[in-house]
């Protein structure tokens, strides 16, 4: 008696050179909310209550005071080059970027704000190789959301990129209230967590 291999969706072998973007975004039977680093795939582990419910919350704050020639968009592949297409928690994005319902992902340059809601899973990815590469593409606000004790509530810090070295500078943290100007007036109160 021989035993039968399984079938196997095609993106469990990687190819040589690694995966492109165009591989991200046909190959079928990838996982929700799969990410391409470096050319290779990132799969995801599932959410937390805290990640969606923060995502939730943040989307409907941004959305409150959205300029007209900004969108926001959350969980969709941002396209920075060849072979990286993370998919940020949340994104502005310019508003011309919208193509409509049958699209999968953004490009970079058409991101004005990334967010990222911090995982145990994808802390390094977030605080590290994201930063890194948000920032070579030019996005010009990049906000990290973390879990902090005693409430469990979100916090953040944001960054601006700088133009005179290229990489992000912290312009603050924020505990209970996010107040910012850039890259459009915010206001959001981050303790509204409680009542999602």
């Amino acid at each position: 008696m021989t035993a039968q291999r399984a079938e196997q969706p095609g993106w469990r072998m990687p190819p040589l050179d690694g995966y492109t973007v165009d591989d991200l975004l046909t190959l079928p039977d990838l996982p929700p909310h799969t990410e391409l680093i470096d050319g290779s795939l990132v799969l995801v582990s599932p959410q937390r209550y805290f990640h969606f419910a923060t995502i939730d919350l943040l989307v409907s704050g941004l959305r409150q005071t959205v300029p007209s020639d900004l969108k926001v968009a959350r969980e969709m592949t941002v396209v920075l080059d060849r072979r990286n297409g993370p998919e940020p928690d949340i994104s502005v994005i310019k508003a011309a970027a919208k193509k409509g319902p049958d699209q999968t992902y953004f490009e970079g340059k058409d991101v004005v704000l990334a967010v990222e809601v911090i995982s145990p899973e994808s802390e390094a990815r977030d605080r590290l190789t994201k930063t890194h590469k948000y920032a070579a593409a030019g996005i010009q606000y990049y906000w990290l959301v973390e879990m902090t004790e005693p409430h469990d509530h979100p916090v953040i810090e944001v960054f601006e990129l700088s133009a005179d070295t290229g990489t992000y500078r912290s312009t603050g943290t924020y505990r209970d209230r996010v107040k910012v100007d850039k890259p459009y007036p915010i206001d959001i109160d981050l303790t509204a967590i409680d009542e999602l």
